[in-house]
């Protein structure tokens, strides 16, 4: 028989149990942070626009995994955590890649490898191109093969396909003969090759033409939305894919239906709950009803991610970019446009690029 001591210690093991977990969601809501730029120096603040870590560095990038690449001089790159210790110490490499799976790249006398979040190498400088780890595995290039290896440094799959790409929701695009197909984690063709473009899948629905006609189809390659009187360009997140009509954009649901009228000259994906629109040549900010939250307003914008989004106020590439809530308040001061685009430096940013 339950008495009440054991209510009394049941209620009492609940009420604690919920302070916990609010207390580990007030902290990891904290941990998001920001670079930001003062007197030609990086350092992060929080969402609230409180400086968390002093400017210090020379170049910053934005944090991933916990951890955000940082410049000391021009060369030495190393690793810090989100209290601003460095967690890898700089050396005379380029660590140019955000932490993915647990996992960096790093360059050696131009070779390329994975480092992990204590700065051991964990796949040696020895391949001659490399991308972000996804889902467990990394494309590479060696030796004239390329494929894709697993954090063991095996070649998990010799892929000789024209072109290839990251695996997401359990399977990777690939190219053959001209037409794009996917393939499992062995590197089994599961839906064969015969579409003209198509995107990753996401949300277990991928975007994919033949023909002139876009629709979307399931993991089997069975047709999930079929094509209809409109033009999708991205797979769905969060829920929605935006759409285009011949004359203006929206978003539908994961039936097709239309569910934001086509209404926008632009529009982009949902993130943090919110996707970026274009209106009369402004950027601003809607909900998933369709409701503008923040209205057009910048010259130019990027996705929310993590609270905040950063805005362009300005005209003729003469303004500053700014980070902004959700409310479309800027929460920090104005930030040149120059400084922000030496957020990468210039010998790094190429490595960059070739992550594409």
């Amino acid at each position: 028989m339950i008495n009440k001591r054991d209510i009394l210690f049941f209620i009492c093991f609940v009420v604690l149990a919920l302070v916990s977990c609010g207390q580990q969601n007030s902290k990891k809501e904290s941990q998001a942070l920001f670079p930001v730029i003062q007197n030609g120096k990086f350092g992060y603040i929080d969402k609230t626009g409180k400086l968390i870590i002093k400017p210090q560095f020379d170049h910053a990038s934005k944090f991933s995994e916990g951890m955000a690449g940082v410049w000391i001089g021009n060369y030495d790159s190393g690793y810090i955590d989100n209290k601003g210790k460095i967690v890898v110490e700089p050396k005379r490499y380029y660590a140019f890649g955000s932490f993915s799976d647990g996992l960096a790249g790093v360059q050696v006398d131009n070779k390329y490898g994975y480092i992990d979040k204590t700065g051991k190498i964990v796949v040696k400088p020895q391949l001659d191109n490399i991308w972000s780890f996804s889902e467990g595995l990394a494309r590479v290039k060696v030796g004239g093969k390329q494929g894709y290896i697993d954090k063991t440094e095996r070649m998990i799959i010799n892929a000789p396909f024209e072109k290839y790409w990251d695996f997401s929701d359990g399977l990777a695009r690939v190219k053959i003969g001209g037409k794009q197909g996917y393939i499992d984690k062995t590197g089994k063709i599961v839906i064969k090759p015969q579409f003209k473009v198509a995107e990753n899948f996401s949300e277990g629905l991928a975007l994919v033409m033949t023909g002139d006609r876009y629709f979307f189809i399931d993991k089997t390659g069975k047709i999930a939305i079929k094509p209809q009187n409109y033009y999708a360009s991205k797979s769905f997140s969060e829920g929605l894919a935006e759409v285009f009509d011949g004359n203006n954009c929206g978003y539908i649901d994961k039936t097709g239906k239309i569910v934001i009228k086509p209404q926008f000259d632009l529009a982009w994906e949902f993130s943090d709950g919110l996707a970026m629109v274009k209106i009369g040549g402004k950027y601003g900010y809607i909900d998933k009803t369709g409701k503008i939250i923040i209205k057009p307003q910048f010259e130019m914008a990027e996705n929310f991610s993590e609270g905040l989004a950063k805005a362009y106020i300005g005209k003729d590439y003469r303004g500053d970019w700014v980070y902004i809530d959700k409310t479309g308040k800027i929460i920090i001061n104005p930030q040149t446009k120059e400084a922000w685009e030496v957020s990468i430096p210039p010998q790094s940013r190429a490595l960059y690029t070739s992550q594409e």
